[in-house]
């Protein structure tokens, strides 16, 4: 199958914008690899320090002739999705010895957990965790001592930030060893319905945390199709896990083997063999336009539309709004998982994973075949499935056809012809909006608005019984630079809550929602943000504003906008508590949300 026209023509329109930037990426690229081995460069006395802890390794990292990976790790056991990790390093150095190569724990990177600080203060600081991360792993890397990068983190802001590290130090391979979800607990959607209950004031807390501790139940991924199994799809239709290895259990003996396997891999591949794959070449621009297919076709997290632009920039790569948005438009949504359906990870990958995905969308011409990968030439090699034999890892040709067509359908028969992304634009800036799993009735909201600025607030007025007609429910000063972008998405039930007594509701913001942005429509992002002047600090109360996910607008209807002047807020309290006076130089310098709202690329 050909190449789709509009993948092709939005692969050539990133090529043609990044053209200077990434030319000078790899430029940059070429000449670090052209100095050979890092340990080469370093002093005896440099290397004696380096060296010094490694007892039986000593001797084979002295000689600076066998691969030396190092591992950047994620670990901490308060993260369920991280909590695997701690047995990883282990593991990885056996199968290096084995290889006849090195490992060493290059150095750790923190891990924050949304699901423990979603709705509270220390959200605030969780979007720029991922350019802390990113800098950790610089710092970690910086020792110039390594041959091969193997990557250990799995969560929100943990992968993309473990990314742009992987993209500075591209020059040497990167390999991403995921832990895998949890099993499979109280199902999704009885947690949601304990949720909105407990939002209307119909049970209590006690009914509410013990579906949460049946939900969250054990090490591991959260079993919802949120921000962190998005990145694990990302990652292995972007070429940089094994086959296969994005959806398997932790504590189990393919999870084991997968991480034998993927280290044993990245020994394969240093500059000092003959099948050299540094990142830099994996982290293309066709490598990024399939993981933007990747996360239409399985109505992925909002945060990656984010999170790809700052991992691509990177690389030299400059992505658009409007390219998610072109690509969303041919892509087929060929998943059902929570919150787009009743189904979990693990059941989605039962039903077939990423290996039957993949290979259907080679099939239509969604996906670019010729990108290069940590395991060969080809994204063909992702149409496998691992198995055991005698202990190790084999990868066998994956069942073509779907196990369950309620989880995963084909590509000639998705349950919507498009991935359900929006890019809105009008005289209120521009956002986006993910409709995949929301009503199609609801893909257009014209209401007033009510003004907020602060999610408590709207809990406040819900529990007072103020919202009694359709409305557009604004909160605004969540941008970055305002306290950090933080996610609204304690919100989702109350809203939820709104939108079945039959309310027509919408939320409009410049902060996130979350990468489980469910059936209430929301505009997120709004660029510019409240706190540079944007036109939604413009906004006031009975305003009436129409969000249209179909025509891809989002306008203040019948405002001269130009005629007020913004809103001011109170920001005083966003500089302190909760770590958030470190922060401070962050939010004077992050990026635009629509370039990824970085700061350190």
């Amino acid at each position: 199958m050909s190449l789709n026209d509009t993948i092709a023509a939005v692969t050539e329109r990133i090529q043609e914008r990044s053209r200077d930037a990434r030319a000078t990426y790899l430029d940059r690229m070429a000449r670090a690899a052209d100095e050979g081995p890092r340990r080469a460069h370093l002093t005896c006395g440099n290397q004696a320090h380096a060296y010094a802890a490694m007892g039986e390794d000593q001797d084979r990292l002295a000689t600076g002739r066998q691969p030396n990976l190092g591992i950047v790790t994620a670990y901490n056991d308060m993260l369920s999705a991280h909590q695997p990790f701690e047995r990883f390093p282990d593991l990885i150095r056996d199968a290096a010895r084995q290889a006849g190569a090195t490992a060493q724990v290059a150095g750790g990177v923190p891990a924050m957990c949304d699901g423990v600080t979603q709705g509270q203060v220390g959200m605030e600081l969780s979007l720029f965790s991922r350019d802390v991360i990113a800098l950790a792993t610089g710092v970690a890397l910086s020792h110039n001592t390594f041959d091969a990068a193997v990557y250990l983190g799995v969560c929100d802001k943990i992968v993309p930030g473990l990314v742009i590290g992987a993209a500075t130090f591209g020059y040497i391979p990167a390999i991403f060893l995921p832990a895998g979800p949890m099993t499979s607990g109280l199902p999704n959607d009885e947690k949601s319905k304990v949720r909105q209950k407990f939002a209307a004031g119909e049970v209590g807390r006690d009914e509410l945390m013990k579906a949460e501790m049946e939900s969250y139940h054990g090490p591991g991924t959260c079993t919802f199709y949120g921000t962190a199994n998005s990145n694990q799809m990302l990652m292995e239709v972007m070429g940089l896990h094994l086959p296969g290895a994005s959806f398997v259990n932790p504590g189990t003996p393919l999870r084991d083997a997968l991480t034998v396997a993927g280290a044993t891999r990245a020994t394969q591949i240093t500059n000092l063999g003959n099948d050299y794959r540094p990142a830099a070449q994996i982290l293309d621009e066709k490598a990024f336009v399939n993981g933007m297919v990747g996360l239409m076709a399985t109505g992925g997290s909002t945060n990656l539309l984010i999170h790809l632009p700052a991992m691509a920039r990177a690389a030299g790569i400059h992505l658009d709004l409007q390219d998610f948005a072109d690509i969303s438009s041919v892509t087929p949504l060929m998943a059902k998982v929570y919150p787009n359906g009743l189904a979990d990870v693990n059941h989605f990958h039962a039903a077939g994973g990423l290996a039957y995905m993949i290979g259907e969308l080679l099939d239509a011409g969604l996906l670019h075949d010729d990108t290069r990968t940590v395991m060969g030439d080809g994204l063909r090699d992702y149409v496998s499935e691992p198995k055991l034999a005698d202990g190790e890892v084999t990868w066998q040709a994956a069942d073509r056809t779907t196990g369950n067509d309620r989880i995963l359908r084909p590509a000639t028969d998705p349950f919507q012809k498009t991935g359900g992304l929006a890019d809105l634009q009008g005289n209120l800036g521009r956002a986006a909006m993910k409709v995949s799993a929301v009503d199609p009735s609801r893909h257009a909201i014209e209401a007033p608005v009510r003004i907020f600025h602060d999610q408590q607030e709207v809990k406040d007025a819900f529990k007072r019984g103020e919202f009694t007609e359709d409305t557009i429910v604004v909160v605004r000063f969540q941008g970055p630079r305002a306290n950090g972008m933080p996610e609204l998405h304690s919100l989702t039930p109350t809203l939820a809550v709104l939108q079945d007594r039959g309310l027509k509701v919408a939320l409009v913001t410049d902060g996130r929602m979350s990468g489980a942005s469910g059936k209430v429509p929301a505009a997120i992002h709004l660029s510019p943000e409240a706190a540079d002047g944007g036109p939604i600090a413009k906004l006031r109360d009975g305003d009436v504003v129409r969000v249209d996910a179909q025509a891809g607008t989002i306008e203040a209807v019948g405002v001269d906008l130009d005629a007020r002047e913004p809103a001011q807020a109170d920001l005083a309290d966003n500089g302190h508590g909760i770590g958030r006076e470190l922060f401070q130089v962050f939010r004077e310098n992050v990026g635009l949300a629509s370039h990824g709202a970085g700061v350190v690329v």
